[in-house]
């Protein structure tokens, strides 16, 4: 399976499959190990990110790693966390902000890479294009997806974007700080080694 799923990646490093649909080029940019425990579905690598070749590399992700109480070194470990965004590469920038995730990525292999990783037991659907496409039954906007968030964990767990410009959205909603989180830190706790930070 290990096998498997290294040539899986192999191949989705080297996806061109909407390059001329990319200003910046393609860079896909992916995370996973057979082994890993959870796994994180975002939207899609910003320009920093696009960059450096890191998920999260950026304010965003600082945010989420203090959501997950987690240091860099735990969070960037292929065999603990899986990190797999609904458009592998960056997309480009658009009127108000990036650009949506590119449409052929999630269908082109996200049902490859998922069989490979038997010992996923949570998913952090962020943002409204993983939740559209990984949740069932969801309400129409996110607050009341996220708020509705016990429907599907421990499986899947919808959040917000962690970007800087949520904060005003956390301020109005303190309930996903004092309840959701604390349910994701446990599984992490549990379930992942390493110096959480």
């Amino acid at each position: 399976m290990a096998q498997h799923l290294d040539n899986v990646l192999d191949q989705i490093r080297r996806c061109e499959i909407c390059k001329d649909h990319l200003i910046a080029g393609p860079r896909p940019i992916i995370q996973a190990h057979s082994q890993a425990r959870l796994m994180i579905i975002g939207q899609a690598p910003g320009t920093k990110v696009h960059e450096t070749g890191i998920p999260w590399n950026d304010p965003s992700g600082e945010r989420l790693r203090r959501w997950l109480d987690l240091d860099s070194e735990t969070f960037y470990d292929p065999q603990q966390i899986a990190i797999m965004p609904m458009g592998l590469c960056y997309p480009g920038k658009g009127k108000s902000g990036d650009l949506p995730p590119r449409p052929e990525c999630a269908p082109q292999w996200h049902h490859q890479v998922l069989p490979l990783l038997p010992n996923i037991g949570m998913t952090l659907v962020i943002g409204q294009y993983a939740q559209n496409y990984y949740l069932n039954n969801k309400p129409k906007t996110l607050t009341e997806t996220v708020r509705a968030w016990r429907q599907w964990a421990p499986r899947y767990i919808p959040l917000p974007h962690p970007s800087p410009r949520n904060t005003q959205w956390l301020k109005k909603n303190p309930w996903f700080e004092d309840d959701v989180v604390p349910y994701i830190r446990e599984y992490v706790h549990q379930h992942l080694k390493g110096t959480r930070g």
